[in-house]
């Protein structure tokens, strides 16, 4: 009887600190510079979240760039799942760094709350190339193995991976030209340097004249571009995107992360919301909770193959 009312007072304790929640302002940990993508979804979560947490709640975004994003990765692996600690994850970079480096975290260090925006990867040339179709292109690199050149923002991650799955995919062989940043891989392209590249999609919008996207690595059209094919309409059956959620540490109270993940849900429905994500181009893809977590694990899944078959260190 004196267990059963001890499990009593501790759930009661439990129910009435959730109902307070938050008590303090809540720390979102982005692990990029502010301004960036990633910063500016992260910001926008915050705004509407405080709203759906109650009168009185504070979100902040703390910046913590360097090492690829492995050092606010790291840091919300290793804080305490109090709720007060969240940060942004983005699949499939934030995993891809534990397979070519020593990390403090693995695809288990996160309880995965939701994920927001889904940016799926194109195969883009410059708006003068030959290369009309993507067919063309593949062509071109099964002809000659390794004459033609695709640009990548950087090595190990989501562009690398969908150049590498194209290739396997067609059949061909691209010579990979990796550069510092997705800025400086879209000149390249935009400059016939390379003969085409990958990036996502929304790194593409702002340059209608100067690129042309031949396919989108998705599973459906982007309604962003409704005009340009998916490979898997032209017949390869590649998905690769760039990822970007919110996790918590692992180890949170389940009712506390559900109480999380249904007001993310909320931030997600709202209206206002869904229009200035339209405005920044973040095209939004939610997955809560199990979802989000099965996703992580098939992101980890590719990194870890693609390392084995060809690491890129």
């Amino acid at each position: 009887m004196k267990k059963t009312l001890t499990a009593l007072a501790l759930s009661l304790f439990a129910t009435a600190a959730l109902a307070d929640y938050p008590e303090k302002p809540i720390e979102v940990i982005v692990g990029y510079s502010a301004g960036g993508g990633t910063d500016v979804m992260a910001r926008t979560v915050a705004k509407f979240l405080e709203e759906e947490l109650g009168e009185g709640a504070s979100v902040v975004i703390k910046n913590m760039p360097g090492a690829g994003g492995q050092i606010g990765f790291t840091e919300v692996a290793k804080a305490t799942p109090d709720g007060y600690t969240l940060g942004t994850f983005n699949l499939p970079a934030a995993l891809a760094l534990t397979h070519d480096r020593e990390a403090d975290y693995d695809v288990n260090s996160y309880t995965y709350l939701a994920n927001f925006v889904e940016d799926p990867n194109t195969i883009t040339v410059a708006a003068s190339s030959p290369f009309r179709t993507l067919g063309e292109l593949l062509d071109a690199a099964k002809a000659d193995p390794g004459a033609i050149t695709l640009g990548l923002s950087s090595l190990g991650g989501n562009d690398h991976f969908g150049a590498n799955m194209i290739a396997a995919a067609a059949g061909a062989e691209f010579t990979l030209v990796p550069f510092k940043g997705a800025s400086n891989a879209r000149t390249a392209i935009m400059g016939g340097h390379v003969a085409g590249g990958t990036m996502t999609l929304g790194q593409t919008t702002n340059f209608p004249d100067e690129l042309r996207v031949l396919a989108v690595l998705s599973g459906e059209r982007s309604p962003f571009r409704p005009d340009v094919p998916t490979a898997k309409e032209l017949g390869f059956d590649v998905q690769m995107s760039s990822l970007r959620g919110i996790v918590a540490p692992a180890g949170m109270d389940e009712t506390m992360a559900d109480q999380l993940r249904d007001a993310l849900t909320a931030v997600n429905a709202n209206p206002e919301f869904q229009a200035m994500m339209a405005e920044q181009g973040n095209p939004i893809a939610f997955m809560v909770g199990d979802d989000f977590a099965a996703t992580a694990a098939k992101q980890d899944g590719v990194a870890a193959q693609i390392w084995a078959d060809t690491p890129w260190k």
